[in-house]
């Protein structure tokens, strides 16, 4: 029983092989590039929810050389991305490289620095709403924060927070 399936595996093996040599297709080589990889690395670093991640990476993949209105005697073009939790409205040089965005998103995921700031100073108020805001600048970085509207029973109160949970 143990020779015979031994030889079920090597036979497996050598078949496999005979397999993959015979069906190996060459490829052409292609070139990978990270195109606007400053953007994506400064936006991405906290956790945010899935359509707000997909529609970045759809802004930092987006080949302006290949729109339809592509001429090469503008400068820049101004591209406007929607989802329906938010926007991103993006400005590209002729290039293609993202050199600025204004995002606004509405009632997204937190980042657990935000939740924990809110919940050690503000204990008994809850958040109802909230709006992230983000501006990445090419030369100048990343600023991000929220608006939260809090919530205790029939009180409201619109607090500005960072990212990593400092008060404004």
């Amino acid at each position: 029983m143990k020779k015979s399936m031994l030889t079920i595996l090597i036979g497996g093996f050598v078949f496999g092989s005979v397999l993959n040599a015979n069906g190996q297709v060459k490829l052409p080589e292609i070139e990978v590039t990270a195109v606007n990889y400053k953007y994506l690395s400064s936006t991405t670093k906290e956790e945010v929810s899935e359509p707000v991640r997909t529609i970045r990476y759809e802004a930092a993949a987006y080949d302006v050389k290949e729109s339809p209105f592509y001429e090469d005697e503008y400068d820049y073009y101004h591209i406007s991305f929607f989802i329906p939790e938010g926007k991103i409205l993006a400005s590209y040089d002729k290039e293609g490289n993202l050199l600025r965005t204004a995002e606004k998103f509405s009632n997204v995921q937190l980042p657990k620095a935000v939740e924990r700031a809110v919940a050690k100073r503000f204990p008994n108020w809850t958040i109802s709403k909230d709006v992230y805001l983000v501006t990445y600048n090419d030369a100048k970085g990343t600023n991000k924060r929220y608006k939260l509207l809090l919530e205790n029973d029939d009180k409201r109160m619109k607090v500005r927070i960072d990212e990593k949970g400092n008060f404004m």
